[in-house]
């Protein structure tokens, strides 16, 4: 029961106040020599993009392994086990799991060689091309999101002095 009183103190009137976000420490700065460092930049930017996009990716059901194998599939280039482990550069029994994982989902196909027994061949079937149309979309809105502060042109810039660097360093990254 609320008395009557000429007194304004005696009414208690709650005032909703907004949330306080939650304190958060501030990392400390990188020192000036790593942040001109690109290998330091390099470093860290994959490390980000792992963290980036490992849960969006798990979140698909996509794993970048199976799909650098797919992707690869799609291009027709290279056909055999070991033509696409070289390719990827995945060791010969990391690619076997993966393989096993793809086959399960009934994404490619393996047989054996009829020219040479000892050989796979892997063929993408008509649902493994769904799914990495499907994936590709997936990878596609990650780039988008992780590259988002660049716009077209410095992306393109970007693009081709990593292609640049990596086909240095090793002759795979060289496009056709």
């Amino acid at each position: 029961m609320i008395r009557a009183s000429n007194d304004m103190a005696s009414y208690a009137i709650p005032v909703a106040t907004a949330p306080q976000a939650p304190q958060v420490a501030k990392a400390p700065k990188i020192p000036d020599d790593l942040l001109r460092s690109n290998l330091f930049l390099l470093k860290r930017l994959g490390d980000a993009v792992r963290e980036w996009a490992t849960p969006a990716f798990a979140a698909a059901g996509c794993d970048p392994y199976q799909n650098a194998v797919l992707i690869l599939l799609e291009e027709g280039a290279r056909d055999t086990q070991a033509e696409i482990a070289d390719a990827l550069d995945f060791d010969r029994s990391q690619l076997v799991g993966i393989l096993d994982e793809l086959e399960q989902q009934g994404l490619i196909e393996r047989k054996r060689d009829p020219n040479d027994r000892r050989r796979h061949v892997v063929t993408m079937t008509p649902a493994g091309k769904r799914t990495l149309a499907k994936r590709r979309g997936i990878m596609e809105q990650i780039e988008e999101d992780f590259l988002a502060p660049l716009d077209a042109k410095s992306r393109a810039k970007l693009n081709d002095l990593l292609l640049k660097l990596a086909g240095h360093h090793d002759q795979r990254f060289t496009p056709s």
